[in-house]
Parts: C-alpha cells; sequence; structure tokens
C-alpha cells in the first residue's frame, strides 16, 4: 500500500525536535548568505544568479537522464535577465521551456501556484507535445488511457514497480487541494513547507512526464518565499544530482512508508544545507572570474578566445590541447594552435609542461 492510499491522506505528520536543529542550521546558512551576498557588487550579484539557474536548469534534467547543452542553457537564462550574451549560442525550444519554467518558479515566487500555471510549466517543458518518440498529453492532467502512473525500472519484462500514483480520476481532487495548501498562508516553517510540497507533488505524479522537474521548481518557488528574494544563490537541484540514487530511494522508502514524513525531511533538510555549504565554491569562482576579466580588461581576445575562455572558467573536464580547442570552436588545428599560442604569449594560458604527443594548457586564474 503506497501512502496516498491510506485513510488519512494527505494528513502528513513529522516530529518537530527532530527537524528543529536542522531548520534551525539552514536558516542561519540562508542569512549568512543573504548578507554575505549583499556585500558585494550588483555585476557580481548577477553573475552568482546567473551561474546558480544555469547549474539548477541543468541538474534538474540530469536528475532525469536529460543532458543539456550548458552554453544554451547560461545563453538562455542571461537572455531572460538581461546579461550580456556575447559569444553564446542561441538556444534550443526545449532549453528555452525549461528556463522558462525555473524563472517563472524563481522570479514570480509570490504568484500562486493554478493548474494554468502548472500547465503552462509542462507545455513549455515538452513544446513538441511529445516525450522522445511518445506522444504525451501536455499542459493537461494525465489521463491513464494506457493504464495505471507507474514508476518503473528494469529491461522490459523484468520491470520493477518503484511507485504508483494515485489515478487519473482523483487528480483533480487532488491537485486542488494540493495547490489550496501551498498558496494559504499558515505558520509552518517555509524551508519545511518546501520540502513537502516536494514530496507532495511528485506524490501525485500529476503529468504524463516532467513531474521531478516540476516538483523541484515548486520546491524552489516555496524556498524563494522562504529567503524573501528571486535572487538565486544556493541550488537544490545541483546537490540532488551528487546523491541521486539517496535521492529516488528515499522518495521510494517514503511513498510506501506512513505518513510520518520526518525522515523525507531531514534527508531534504541536509540535502538543503548542503546546497548552501556549496555556494562557497559557486562564490569563489564567481570572484575569480571578476578578478580575472578585471586583469584582462585591456586585453584583446577574438570571439574564439573570449569563448574559449568562458568554457575553461565553467564546467571543462579534462585538459585542453589544440585539438579540444578546434573541435569545441569549429576551426582548423592550425587555426586552434595560433589562438592558443597568441593566450599563451598574453599570460592567459600556461603550457602543463606534460609533453607527449599533444601539448596540454591550463587558464591562468588570478589568486
Amino acid at each position: 500500500m503506497y501512502f496516498h492510499q491510506k485513510k488519512d491522506w494527505p494528513a502528513f505528520t513529522w516530529d518537530h525536535e527532530t527537524l528543529l536543529p536542522l531548520v534551525s542550521q539552514v536558516r542561519h546558512l540562508q542569512g549568512r548568505l543573504t548578507g554575505r551576498m549583499e556585500s558585494i557588487g550588483f555585476d557580481l550579484r548577477s553573475e552568482a544568479v546567473l551561474e546558480t539557474l544555469t547549474s539548477d536548469v541543468i541538474r534538474s534534467s540530469e536528475i532525469e537522464g536529460e543532458i543539456l547543452n550548458p552554453d544554451e542553457v547560461r545563453s538562455s537564462v542571461a537572455k531572460r535577465l538581461g546579461m550580456d550574451i556575447s559569444g553564446l549560442p542561441e538556444a534550443s525550444r526545449d532549453v528555452d521551456g525549461v528556463v522558462d519554467m525555473m524563472l517563472d518558479a524563481t522570479q514570480n515566487y509570490m504568484d500562486p501556484l493554478s493548474k494554468d500555471r502548472l500547465c503552462r510549466w509542462h507545455a513549455a517543458l515538452f513544446p513538441t507535445g511529445r516525450n522522445g518518440m511518445y506522444k504525451i498529453t501536455v499542459g493537461d492532467w494525465r489521463k491513464d488511457e494506457s493504464g495505471p502512473m507507474q514508476v518503473v525500472s528494469g529491461p522490459m519484462g523484468r520491470e520493477r514497480v518503484h511507485y504508483q500514483a494515485p489515478e487519473a480520476a482523483r487528480l483533480e481532487e487532488e491537485m486542488n487541494r494540493f495547490m489550496d495548501w501551498f498558496n494559504t498562508e499558515d505558520n509552518m516553517e517555509p524551508v519545511l513547507k518546501s520540502g513537502l510540497a516536494h514530496l507532495w507533488f511528485v506524490s501525485i505524479h500529476p503529468f504524463d512526464d516532467g513531474n521531478g522537474r516540476i516538483a523541484r521548481a515548486i520546491g524552489d518557488c516555496q524556498l524563494a518565499r522562504a529567503d524573501k528574494t528571486s535572487q538565486r544563490f544556493y541550488s537544490m537541484s545541483s546537490q540532488i544530482m551528487r546523491n541521486r540514487k539517496g535521492y529516488y530511494d528515499m522518495l521510494e522508502s517514503t511513498q510506501k512508508g506512513s505518513l510520518d514524513v520526518s525522515q523525507w525531511l531531514v534527508w531534504y533538510l541536509e540535502c538543503l544545507t548542503e546546497a548552501l555549504e556549496a555556494t562557497n565554491e559557486t562564490l569563489s569562482a564567481v570572484l575569480a572570474k571578476a578578478r580575472f576579466w578585471e586583469m584582462h580588461q585591456e586585453t584583446p581576445f577574438n570571439d574564439r578566445q573570449r569563448k574559449m575562455i568562458n568554457v575553461l572558467q565553467g564546467d571543462f573536464k579534462g585538459k585542453l590541447n589544440s585539438s579540444k580547442w578546434a573541435k569545441i570552436t569549429g576551426v582548423h588545428r592550425d587555426t586552434a594552435l595560433r589562438d592558443i599560442q597568441d593566450l599563451v604569449d598574453k599570460g592567459v594560458l600556461s603550457d602543463t609542461g606534460e609533453g607527449g604527443r599533444s601539448t596540454n594548457y591550463v587558464l591562468l586564474m588570478p589568486s
């Protein structure tokens, strides 16, 4: 029996004494982060928001196994925030849709949830009306025409059912009750409400697909309410992605348990704590990038060089060599070598000195 089948559903309970120290720690970290961000300039705060939202969009999709182009995501977020996107590619409709949903959730965090708003988010996630090759119901609750909504894994014929959602006939009532609760001002601690909203929505599973991403957007919306700001400086989705298996295991065990959701909320608050602590890395990277561009504000770069510098300051994996430069920028290797040597001469890149068949380079960041 799943917990939505119990007679008291959705009368969730939790252990306040267990959660209190975790809530206090989260609130302390949120306050400290807000104070730290207020002490830096507007441009750096904007860059930190750009980095956070870009990471949030990429990781939330990655949790579901969908890999987005980081440059397209960054381009889409920057464009919608009114920031410079020179050298970045135009984003695809799929990327723009995910970004539009996330920004509506976090920038317009005080707007109430409604069926129309959630269905617009869903339509933005699936602009073609399909999930891959399969046509799905878009912009409306699922119909369950091919059977009950199940979360499964494993090869065909040996599937393992992790969860079965409430039947489609219940969705209107279930979602109205959820949205009424979410939109009502109450005395519930805001960060706890974020965790419970995430769990409650994904357990109803009202859409054919995209429920996880929308649940995380709803959680982020409530966290923005808790922070009382649309500026996002930490990413829950990035932290969840770091413990993706634990996330799904905790959801499954909670949905198969009682209506006491203490363990889920403990897991959520611990994850939120780690997300807040991880902002030190994000902020340090943003400050280092700012110092780099300040140091080189008079240094001339061509478009390829500017693009590659941004790539190297981001999630670049492995070592840089002329072959990778040529592939990423779409030029001949001789052109790549000239670009690289020019940056070496300008003190932007340095030869790692490893030798071998292909020389490797690193970006010299200010200390």
